[in-house]
């Protein structure tokens, strides 16, 4: 019963952050595009991924005590490396637009509003992550620490976007915006290498055969 109930939980932690995470990306979008900052969209986008991520997971956890442990072994390997895959799919789109932006010295307006966005990520994502994580390591789940993982990666993310977006509103110093993109895409690149190294380390371990 009490597994039973941790399942529960991750279920309704994975429900809420999707929840918030699509709210967050709509709003981060459209005053990205507004102010041309490629840090505050990149910032959405990783709210749409880390959506995506979070059905995943849903999927994942709703398939406990349905599926044979072999099964959901399975299951469990491949939402752990589609997460993997989502932190290359964004490092890559930021890391073009960054430099890109640097490049053509294409100058993103302040946004007031970003700020806000990313002050309210701050609080939230830390506490979200840290409960996903712990009830993933209760239940010995890859796939729910993984996403832990990339909620933190959130947060991360909303500490660089505030510094990027404040040195823009206060001191106009519009190129933080795209290098904040790039440090962005180093922990990015590093979160997916890692996630996909372990998948591969331990389906060594594990008959996939159907």
């Amino acid at each position: 019963m009490a597994v039973d109930r941790l399942y529960r939980k991750g279920l309704f932690l994975e429900y809420l952050t999707v929840g918030y995470n699509v709210a967050e990306a709509a709003v981060s979008i459209v005053l990205g595009v507004i102010a041309g900052s490629i840090a505050l969209v990149g910032f959405g986008l990783d709210s749409i991924v880390e959506s995506l991520s979070g059905l995943v997971i849903i999927w994942r956890l709703r398939q406990h005590g349905k599926i044979s442990a072999e099964a959901e072994e399975r299951l469990e390997q491949r939402a752990t490396r589609f997460i993997a895959i989502t932190f290359f799919i964004l490092g890559g789109y930021v890391l073009f637009e960054s430099v890109q932006k640097l490049v053509l010295a294409e100058v993103p307006e302040a946004s007031l509003g970003g700020i806000v966005v990313a002050l309210v990520s701050l609080v939230t994502m830390p506490l979200l992550g840290w409960q996903k994580y712990r009830t993933g390591k209760q239940i010995g789940s890859r796939a729910l620490v993984a996403d832990s993982k990339e909620t933190l990666a959130c947060a991360f993310l909303s500490v660089a976007l505030l510094f990027g977006l404040g040195a823009n509103y206060l001191f106009g110093f519009w190129q933080a915006d795209p290098i904040v993109g790039i440090v962005i895409t180093v922990f990015l690149f590093r979160e997916g290498w890692e996630g996909w190294r372990e998948t591969n380390e331990e389906g060594a371990e594990v008959d996939y055969r159907p």
